[in-house]
């Protein structure tokens, strides 16, 4: 049709959303008694397309807080744990250009479910569960139908214009002028200016 139109813009291409649990395995320089506690920081991540996948490199710290030597003595063991995963993408528009940009939001970062003591007694079993969502902005088309450009848009108008507040204000005026001169004529009295005709008798 001659009437359509293609416009090439930036969207959201493709989507794909993971959550995953990777259980880490960690050797403190002291055998476990207890663990007190543990949490995960410093989480940073870089992201390439590979495919129909995304694959998110990244890494974080581990922090173990534990007692040893019989539960006389604590310390905290640090570990920085990397990982890597790929996310499936789910296309909604097939690209028009090579050009794509790749967005990876974090809905949950890595957190510690689960510590425990391995059955060996000298490490940390830690199970790390996460949540990304992998974007894909790319160019797509946009089908759009042409009209004709000689047309008027509607707009609404008040009634009431300037000419027609003009004649009312004239009008206005000219009712105040005759109710001016009606007055006078009542305070001469009744035949005051009325002229004397040649037969009205004389006094």
């Amino acid at each position: 049709m001659k009437n359509l139109r293609q416009i090439v813009a930036k969207t959201i291409i493709a989507k794909g959303k993971q959550r995953s649990e990777m259980n880490v395995t960690l050797k403190p320089p002291h055998c476990p008694t207890s663990i007190l506690g543990c949490w995960v920081i410093n989480h940073t991540h870089t992201a390439k397309k590979i495919g129909k996948f995304i694959e998110v490199t990244g890494k974080f710290d581990v922090n173990v807080w534990y007692s040893h030597q019989e539960h006389s003595k604590t310390s905290v063991f640090t570990e920085c744990v990397t990982y890597k995963e790929r996310i499936r993408l789910h296309y909604r528009d097939e690209p028009t250009s090579g050009h794509e940009e790749i967005i990876v939001n974090v809905i949950q970062h890595p957190n510690c479910t689960e510590a425990i003591i391995s059955e060996c007694g000298e490490k940390f079993i830690i199970t790390v569960e996460r949540e990304l969502l992998a974007e894909v902005v790319g160019e797509t088309k946009i089908c759009v139908l042409v009209q004709e450009s000689n047309f008027e848009e509607e707009w609404p108008f008040s009634d009431e214009s300037s000419s027609h507040n003009h004649e009312h204000n004239h009008n206005h005026g000219h009712r105040q002028e005759n109710r001016e001169d009606n007055r006078e004529e009542n305070r001469k009295g009744p035949g005051h200016d009325h002229p004397r005709g040649k037969d009205a008798p004389a006094f």
